[in-house]
């Protein structure tokens, strides 16, 4: 069997690449302005200022790109550094693993009933959990997050019998497809809508329409080849790379748990109590604003109820029960504050952080032990970050070497010629492709649609529809675009080496496609509300 490359090779020979692009492709560069886009202002291209400049071949410069995606990236890289520190952390303690085995103990069980035998507990959990993820994605655009879940479902994955695969599906790929499919995700249907000149989330039942339907796609293929993996898991192409996490499972159901409650848990659960009803004081209401509609909660006064309560029993269990409880309110609080605070990495990151300090603390651990600890993790995890930045630089040399507008100029010019459905396949086409090279969606939104939504009206095509093809075309290939630094932080997680990745996702990402281009066709033929 022919060796797969190393990820970071991979990576380089596409910088390698984009550095021979710049010798052959012309010189170009569009004019941009500042336009105020919901509230702020953003750089846009102007669509027909393209004009041809001085080329500027890259040579030496394909090493101080690694710099610059280093630098520009730096937020995603120390998000995976203290994410992966503070999961070490957490993982030392057990937690996850008495939390795991507890879960699947009782989920066994249901097997008893006809019903569940016949459906499959396993795969209620997978459906579940993939909804969940989904609905994350296409509601606040979740997309860096997942890093942080890998570490979770992966493991759990081994443990019903699948592979790293099915866990690295139950997370990331259901939050990208919901990404793509998504219904009030502001950092692309928010963008790319309010640059278009639309109603902001217009549109809104057609693409819940369209959530519903990829998401049920994405279920029905993770199930399919989590069944067969089951059946035969010599067939799972990270079968030999599962060895890790095998063992690691193994190694965690062979050492006796030993179940008590600290006097440290105490001080733990009495300081975050604290912290929870200063919480609850300073912020008694959170706005949570979904699309035109938005409506304020007490909510931080009622998960400070709740953890006072849950946590107490929890502790009283054992003091692994608290700290699965801290991870539960850490996921609660992420939600919180992403969807009423606007919160990014920077805030997870130290949410993340601080449950992993605490969680180490009621663990009784040393102050000492918690930083070697959280240096282990951050070992553990550092070729997934650095690679991060690896990728970031394709992005610096056809940007420094000006042809990336050239690139985008002579795929635009390429649908002036074509019939309407035709017109919407070659657009569809192009945000899919340049998606490759340009995985930011708020980005790819800003550069693209002042020229597509003009188009759009040239050829008498709803923008609402261009919206939709930037929609899926900036969504599928995040899961396969060795550019997306949320994909490559996440396969290094989970240990899959990104051409396995490649190989095994390619079919599911081309049925995406697909679907997707027969997504946007009703919409040339019916009136859609806000179409």
């Amino acid at each position: 069997m022919k060796k797969i490359p190393h990820t970071f090779t991979i990576v380089f020979a596409l910088i390698l690449l984009s550095a021979v692009c710049t010798w052959v492709i012309p010189g170009g560069e569009y004019e941009r302005s500042a336009v105020d886009v919901n509230g702020s202002l953003r750089e846009v291209v102007d669509g027909g200022t393209f004009h041809y400049v001085e080329p500027s071949p890259q040579t030496w410069q394909v090493f101080s790109a690694l710099f610059n995606g280093f630098c520009d990236k730096a937020d995603i890289i120390i998000f995976i550094l203290m994410v992966g520190g503070a999961f070490w952390i957490l993982n030392n303690s057990k937690a996850i693993d008495v939390g795991v085995m507890a879960f699947l103990r009782r989920v066994q069980r249901l097997n008893r009933y006809k019903l569940f035998e016949r459906v499959g507990v396993e795969n209620i959990i997978i459906v579940l959990i993939m909804l969940m993820f989904s609905l994350f994605g296409a509601v606040f655009g979740m997309s860096e997050e997942t890093i942080a879940f890998v570490a979770v479902f992966v493991p759990l994955s081994i443990s019903m019998g699948y592979d790293s695969i099915v866990g690295l599906c139950m997370c990331y790929v259901a939050a990208h497809v919901g990404f793509a499919g998504a219904m009030l995700n502001p950092f692309t249907i928010g963008i790319a809508q309010g640059i278009a000149g639309l109603p902001i989330f217009s549109g809104l039942e057609y693409r819940f329409l369209c959530w519903i339907l990829l998401t049920v796609l994405a279920i029905a293929f993770v199930l399919w080849y989590a069944r067969r993996v089951k059946r035969t898991p010599e067939k799972s192409p990270v079968y030999a790379l599962d060895n890790y996490w095998r063992q690691r499972v193994e190694q965690q159901g062979a050492e006796p748990v030993v179940y008590r409650t600290t006097t440290a848990g105490w001080v733990v659960y009495a300081l975050l109590c604290g912290v929870m009803v200063w919480c609850a004081v300073a912020y008694p209401a959170t706005t949570l604003t979904i699309g035109h509609a938005s409506v304020s909660l007490p909510l931080y006064p009622v998960l400070a109820a709740l953890f006072a309560v849950s946590a107490f029993f929890m502790l009283r269990k054992s003091v692994h029960f608290l700290i699965l409880d801290i991870f539960v309110f850490t996921i609660a609080y992420l939600v919180v504050g992403v969807l009423g605070y606007d919160w990014y990495v920077t805030e997870i990151s130290a949410l993340f952080l601080a449950m992993g300090i605490v969680s180490g603390i009621a663990d009784s651990q040393r102050a000492d032990d918690i930083a070697k600890l959280f240096l282990a993790g951050c070992k553990d995890i550092l070729s997934a970050a650095l690679v991060v930045g690896l990728a970031s630089g394709i992005i610096f040399i056809l940007r420094d070497g000006h042809v990336l507008d050239t690139m985008l100029y002579a795929l635009t010019k390429s649908l002036s010629s074509a019939g309407e459905v035709a017109s919407v396949g070659v657009m569809y086409l192009f945000q899919t492709a340049l998606n490759i090279v340009m995985p930011s969606g708020s980005a790819k939104a800003a550069l693209t649609m002042p020229i597509m939504a003009q188009f759009a009206d040239l050829i008498e095509v709803s923008r609402q529809t261009t919206v939709l093809a930037f929609q899926f075309g900036d969504g599928f290939t995040n899961m396969l675009t060795p550019t997306s630094g949320v994909l490559i932080g996440c396969l290094g997680v989970a240990k899959i080496p990104y051409g396995t990745w490649l190989k095994w996702v390619w079919p599911f990402i081309a049925a995406l496609i697909i679907v997707g281009f027969v997504l946007l066709l009703p919409t040339l033929f019916v009136n859609f509300p806000g179409f």
